[in-house]
């Protein structure tokens, strides 16, 4: 701390038992050697006070970075998601267009053809007569789904 050289030492020792006397020479050093460790313990919390706070803004810098870090890849997340539901709604309307015999099903682009359904046997006759067969009447609006939703995906 100081640049004190042991020559310098004994000069302000013979000083102080000159002055001081030999009866309170004992008692002042003691005195002086509590008070440069009280001294010394004070620069000591002084220092880790200042630790503290520049570890502090550290952390709160971190923070903020851990935060927008955060924030982006939840609106990224979003975004992923909100382009899968809409495949998926996609997908959805597509089968159930070709469910109902509206359009044919979207194939991808390299995919094979789709296989033409085997003719189906014709029925063999019965020995009691087939009961009437009322005709169906035609769904009023076709906007309702025939495929349920997938959990999760809600329509909107």
């Amino acid at each position: 701390m100081f640049d004190v050289g042991i020559s310098e030492i004994m000069v302000i020792a013979v000083v102080a038992l000159i002055v001081l006397g030999p009866e309170k020479l004992p008692k002042t050093a003691r005195t002086l050697g509590h008070l440069f460790g009280r001294l010394q313990r004070y620069v000591g919390e002084v220092k880790a006070d200042i630790n503290r706070e520049l570890a502090l803004e550290d952390l709160k810098k971190l923070q903020a970075e851990v935060n927008s870090a955060a924030s982006d890849f939840q609106a990224s997340v979003n975004a992923s998601a909100k382009e899968v539901q809409d495949n998926i709604r996609a997908v959805e309307t597509s089968l159930n267009a070709s469910v109902a015999g509206d359009t044919p099903p979207v194939r991808e682009r390299g995919a094979a053809p789709e296989p033409e359904p085997a003719p189906v046997a014709a029925p063999v006759a019965s020995l009691s007569p087939a009961p009437p067969t009322v005709p169906s009447p035609e769904p009023a609006a076709r906007d309702t789904p025939q495929q349920a939703s997938l959990p999760g995906f809600e329509r909107g």
